[in-house]
This record gives structure tokens, sequence and C-alpha cells, in this order.
């Protein structure tokens, strides 16, 4: 399999940056990351081939639809729409890259939220041509809400299509008058905003000619320059028990360890650590990573834990820092975003899955609700329909392991199950325990 180009040499020690890109319905993201696949030499020579042919391709003739790159479902390429959450990877030189590209529907928010929830960054973009005026898209407006609550410090304007309005500098400029007074509303930390157009290339990877009076980065050295890390938390420990591994079990050398995935901070052989929600103190006697043993860790890596003396360690208990304790609690309030087309319904009880624990929770009171178009939370006493995003106090039927979303994820976020449908019915972010 032959590439166009031979592809960029990597160094090892390149970071990670995971993105999410978003906006509303046919704003151009998946065009734009087919552009920056093209453009960064991501994509092969066969691959390139079979979307030129594609009897689903909508690009303008002797052109290619570059969206066809990332749309993959059958569904997908008959509409020209995309569906469901589509991952894909490139590197350049100085950095490695995981885009998810999240649909623009409104129905398919719940699918967005999947991909912003990993995501370290957002790339939102806003269709120049529809949004001239410098009014925003409700759905754009809600995408930029959504990547705020879920914690996301960097957020890109990408104002596609610049192409379409003359590469006029009044509509860009409109347009990031828009974003900057969105990103004061929503308090967004670091907002950078870029005019570009998707279907040429123009500002994606190299800087355009048509628009001179753009002196900013275009869209792939801006990537390149962002921060990453800080999403995995304060430094505290958290490590949820996903597997207990047993070996000889009936010799005089069993082995007992417990494996999942080190969260936030570092660990060494010999730490003490504490196990929740029992309160069991221990130390660390090994450490595990496959068939090897280290001596530490650190935040991302899939580990096993051996601890120095046998105590009650089931899958879905919590290893955490000696001296950094969350807070254990059965009510805590939450950010809500509703993703089921069926209502919340205060007076039942749904599955709540934080990490690898599972247990029963109910929504005792919805006392706020975003609204998007005065991008304000007003006082709410009622339920929460499809997309709605909500502040509520939560009970649980087993304590739970609590940190503040914005400070570690870990065990900040969750998930309420319908437990007669069994689907997602909301995505949660802790705000306060008490």
């Amino acid at each position: 399999m032959n590439a166009i180009n031979e592809r960029w040499p990597l160094s090892q020690d390149t970071s990670v940056l995971r993105l999410v890109t978003a906006g509303s319905v046919d704003d151009g993201k998946s065009t734009l990351i087919g552009r920056l696949l093209l453009d960064s030499k991501g994509v092969f020579a066969d691959q390139l081939k079979a979307i030129s042919g594609s009897r689903y391709s909508r690009a303008p003739e002797n052109a290619v639809d570059l969206a066809l790159l990332t749309d993959g479902l059958e569904a997908e390429r008959e509409q020209g729409i995309t569906i469901d959450v589509a991952y894909r990877y490139f590197a350049t030189p100085v950095r490695k890259f995981i885009i998810a590209d999240a649909p623009g529907h409104e129905q398919y928010t719940r699918n967005m939220v999947t991909g912003a929830s990993t995501a370290d960054a957002a790339v939102i973009l806003i269709d120049a041509a529809r949004a001239a005026s410098g009014e925003l898209l409700p759905q754009t407006k809600r995408h930029a809400t959504l990547a705020r609550l879920l914690g996301l410090r960097h957020i890109v304007v990408a104002v596609n299509k610049m192409d379409q309005v003359g590469w006029d500098r009044a509509v860009f400029e409109r347009i990031r008058v828009s974003c900057q007074d969105l990103a004061r509303h929503l308090a967004i930390p670091a907002l950078h905003c870029l005019p570009l157009s998707a279907l040429t290339g123009d500002n994606v990877v190299h800087a355009s000619g048509h628009m001179p009076w753009h002196d900013g980065l275009p869209l792939l050295p801006l990537l390149e320059s962002l921060p990453v890390g800080g999403q995995s938390g304060t430094g505290a420990a958290r490590f949820f028990v996903q597997w207990v591994i047993r070996h000889d079990g009936s010799t005089a050398q069993a082995f007992r360890g417990y494996a999942g995935q080190l969260q936030g901070g570092a660990w060494h052989v010999g730490d003490a650590v504490r196990v929740l929600p029992g309160g069991e103190s221990v130390h660390i006697r090994e450490l595990w990573r496959g068939d090897e043993q280290l001596e530490a860790a650190r935040s991302g890596d899939s580990i096993t834990v051996v601890l120095d003396r046998d105590v009650d360690v089931s899958r879905g208990d919590l290893l955490v820092d000696a001296d950094s304790q969350p807070e254990l609690s059965r009510q805590f309030q939450a950010d809500l975003c509703w993703l089921d087309r069926q209502a919340l319904d205060p007076s039942r009880w749904y599955w709540l899955k934080q990490g690898s624990r599972v247990t029963q929770a109910r929504v005792e009171e919805v006392s706020a609700r975003r609204d998007i178009h005065e991008l304000r939370s007003v006082p709410w006493r009622g339920t929460l329909g499809l997309n709605d995003i909500g502040r509520v106090r939560i009970r649980t039927r087993d304590p739970l392991a609590l940190d503040d979303y914005d400070r570690q994820r870990a065990t900040g976020a969750f998930i309420l199950i319908d437990d007669a449908s069994h689907q997602s019915a909301a995505a949660g972010m802790v705000r306060l325990a008490f």
C-alpha cells in the first residue's frame, strides 16, 4: 500500500492531542478532517482512489469529496450527513492527533458528548455563509456550551467556507465578535478564531493567499501549538478496579492483582493507598504492565496493582492516594445533559455508572436549566427533555467517591442508564458533594 507522499518521520516522544470537531449541520466538519488528513500526508493512495469513484460524492466536478474519508456508514454516505462519531488518527513531526468527528444534527448531540468527553480541545466549525450576519446557530451554541461543561479549556472556532463569501474580512470579523461574546458568557478560558476553507485547503495546513489580512496561524500549526495535559486531574491518583486477576489460587505463591487504568498523578512501589468505599489502608507491593514489572506508573498507564496484604477489593472499587481522598457521599449536585428521547422521570431509579462502579440513582431535583439562546442558567422546577442541560441533585443507593469534574474527570464524570431500555439516558458532571 503506497502513500500519496512519504509520511513525515515521527519522534517517539511526541505528545498526543485529542480533538473533537463540532458545530451545526453542513458546517464542513468531515471535509475539514479529510483535508487535514490529505494535506498532512495521512491518506493512502488507494483510500483516495476509492472515494474518488464513490457514487455518494457531493464534490464539484473533478474534485474529491473529502468528507467520505470519515463518513464510513452507508446511511452517512447516502444522506451526506455524519451520524456516528468517527475517530481518525494522523501525525506530524511535532505531534500525534486523535480526532473525533461529531455529528451536527441536534438528535445526535449524545454522540458529540461521547467524542468530547475524552478530548483535550474542540474545533467548532461555523459556515461563514450561513452566519454572515454574525448570528450563531443554536447548535453551535449548544456544542460550545457542552465543550465548556465537559472541561475543554481550548476551543478553536474555524470559520469555514470563506470561499463562499468572497474571502470577505468583514464577514469573519462579525462572526469573530459573536464568538468572543459567546466565550465571555460561557467563561471559556482560551478561544482561538480563524478563517479557512476546508474545500480549497486555504488556511488549514498552509497560510492562504486569499486572506492576507489574517495574520494568525493556520489551523494545523495552531493545533500543534496547543498545550496538552491538565485534563487528567489535579495530581491525585484515581484507579478504578476493572478486573481482579487471580493465578495459582491454591498454592502458596498465589497471585492476586487489580487491573485498571491510572488516572491522575503517579504511583511508585511502596506508596500508601486507600481502598474506597471500604477505607482500608494498604501499600503497593508490585506494579505490572502486561508481563513487565514496573517501579513506577504514571497517569494514563494501564496497569495491574499488587497490594502488600489481602483486603476486600472488587471490580468497581477505587484505589486512591492515602493522603488525597475524594468525598464519599450518597448525594451530590451535577450538571446533566439529557440524551434520551424519553424525558427524565424524577420518580424513577436509573443505573449510574462511574468508571467501573455501577449503582442505582434517582434525580431528586432539577434546580436550573441552561437556556441555549440566552446562554445562561435559569431556575427550573420541571423535567429535562432530549438535549436539555440542567443542574440537578442526585441520590444514590451506595456511597460514591466524588471529585468535582473540573478537578478530576475519573471520579467527576458519570452516565445514567435507563434500566428498562438499557439506553444511555444522560451524561453527568459532578459539581458539588455534600
